[in-house]
């Protein structure tokens, strides 16, 4: 099975851990733990991304192929492959937690393709690890669905994200209690190939600072801006604030991106936060239905919402502390540091305002249509309002003649709609007036917009339904389902069925509307 050729910098250039294996134990003084993955009975590929497969240089033949399912199931080792575990740590839920590691990832090493983008190539669910805990490190199929379909589908989005080569069955179950209800059952097993030019976390720099590691914190940093941040210059404290300030400002692009199509992460911990600014670790993810800032799709949050939607951009800023502080060690003053913080801001800011002019179709954002979008957001709260479908529906509006009738879609409540309907009529004559006011050409305007808001995204209800589907031995959906989300932002004939709002049944159905992080 050809691959490109393996430079496996990470291992190369960094300290190990001298015991290999997945014996359970603190490491210290490491940044990874060589461990291999534990074979699977029965590895059989069951879908791929056609584009991560190309740039890598696979065809049909070699992804359909026995080596292929032996190599990604964890059987077999090709030539190059050196497989590891990381090492780090983590605040999960505000509160630090100490070592974490990849507890079921196992990297198996770093291709540079024919472009020269480097991929470091990691299983999850490939079995223990010396940092699982105490679990089996492995993954099942409902989990692997979800994590390879979001992972292509935000590509396609054009919001930074990690990649998903392949998604495997395993041929074994795994026991997992879905619900934490004291229920578990046993599940089909899964292994999705991610992939990413870095894996490397808050959390990597926050477990070496917390044990006062500045040795190992400095290297880990040195590395760092040496292979995935090349463009830098300079050298000492001008140089780190430099990267952390770019970590800042590529974290406030993600969460911008994550804000714009109603996506909302569920576990924004920063073991989870990756320092390229990639969303990375889709858990219990989901998409915003009815427009709700509240909403939270992880079952584990439901209480505090630490994790909900509008409150994303406030958390990735309080993640960026913790980082700050875990490399203040490098630093013999902090202003570089608060600058870093001072850049997010400013970066969030102004995607934030490039939001609203993409989303409503202006040319630019001025103050008053800040205001203008707060307002609409209070409204479709109050009445129940689909957001995908809403800012979708918005681009066809005739200005001269504004009818909240041509939005009819987007509304899951009628005595909702009723009781906001002469507010919503008022908010869009603002809004018509607002477009006349604007130098945007109507058909440049209709193009913006439709760039900005899709047609198409992953809604949980959808993804359940392809699991279920594949749960029975039919895998036909999650093919179907991965081809609809290539192309987000276009209007497919004929697949209608997939950008409808959210259905009734769906509403507290467990998969379509909360999650728990087991997987």
């Amino acid at each position: 099975m050809p691959l490109p050729p393996f430079d496996n910098a990470f291992l190369r250039e960094l300290p190990g851990d001298p015991e290999t294996g997945p014996r359970l134990r603190q490491v210290h003084g490491a940044l990874y733990s060589r461990v291999e993955p534990t074979p699977v009975p029965a590895p059989r590929v069951l879908a791929w991304s056609d584009e991560l497969a190309a740039a890598l240089g696979l065809g049909p033949g070699e992804l359909a192929g026995g080596d292929f399912a032996r190599v990604f199931g964890g059987n077999a080792l090709s030539p190059g492959m050196q497989p590891w575990a990381a090492n780090y740590g983590g605040h999960q839920f505000g509160v630090w937690a100490g070592q974490l590691g990849d507890g079921r990832a196992i990297s198996l090493g770093e291709v540079v393709d024919a472009a020269g983008r480097r991929w470091e190539l990691q299983l999850k669910g490939a079995g223990p690890t010396p940092y699982s805990r105490g679990a089996d490190g492995r993954a099942v199929l409902r989990s692997s669905i979800r994590e390879f379909l979001c992972s292509e589908a935000m590509h396609h989005l054009g919001i930074p994200t990690t990649r998903a080569l392949c998604l495997l069955a395993t041929g074994e179950g795994v026991v997992r209690d879905p619900r934490y209800d004291g229920h578990p059952r046993e599940e089909p097993g899964a292994i999705v190939c991610r992939a990413a030019p870095s894996f490397i976390r808050f959390g990597s720099f926050e477990l070496p600072s917390s044990r006062n590691d500045t040795v190992l914190l400095r290297q880990l940093a040195d590395f760092t801006i040496r292979r995935d941040f090349p463009h830098l210059r300079g050298q000492g404290e001008p140089l780190y604030g430099d990267w952390f300030g770019e970590v800042c400002e590529r974290t406030a692009a993600m969460v911008a991106g994550w804000m714009r199509v109603g996506f909302v992460h569920g576990v924004m911990n920063t073991d989870n936060m990756s320092i390229l600014g990639l969303t990375l670790d889709y858990g219990p993810y989901g998409w915003i239905d009815d427009f709700d800032p509240e909403w939270t799709p992880n079952t584990t949050d439901a209480y505090r919402r630490r994790y909900r939607y509008g409150q994303q951009p406030d958390v990735a800023w309080w993640n960026l502390a913790r980082l700050a502080g875990a490399q203040a060690p490098l630093f013999g003053d902090t202003a570089p540091l608060q600058a870093g913080l001072d850049r997010y801001a400013a970066a969030w800011a102004a995607a934030d305002r490039a939001n609203v002019a993409a989303k409503l179709g202006l040319a630019a954002c001025r103050d008053e249509d800040v205001a203008l979008m707060q307002s609409l957001h209070a409204l479709m709260r109050q009445a129940e309002v689909d957001m995908t479908l809403w800012f979708r529906g918005l681009a066809d509006l005739d200005p001269a003649a504004p009818a909240l009738d041509a939005l009819h879609e987007a509304f899951y409540d009628d005595a909702k709609r009723r009781a906001a309907e002469r507010a919503l009529r008022d908010w869009l004559q603002r809004y018509a007036a607002r477009l006349i006011d604007d130098p945007l050409p109507a058909e440049e305007r209709r193009t913006r917009m439709r760039a900005a808001n899709p047609r198409y995204v992953l809604r949980n209800y959808l993804a359940q339904q392809v699991i279920e589907r594949a749960e029975q031995g039919d895998c036909a959906g999650i093919h179907e389902l991965l081809d609809v989300l290539r192309r987000p932002y276009d209007d497919q004939p004929g697949r209608e069925a997939f950008a409808r709002r959210r259905p009734d049944w769906a509403r507290d159905k467990p998969g379509c509307s909360m999650l728990s992080c087991s997987s």
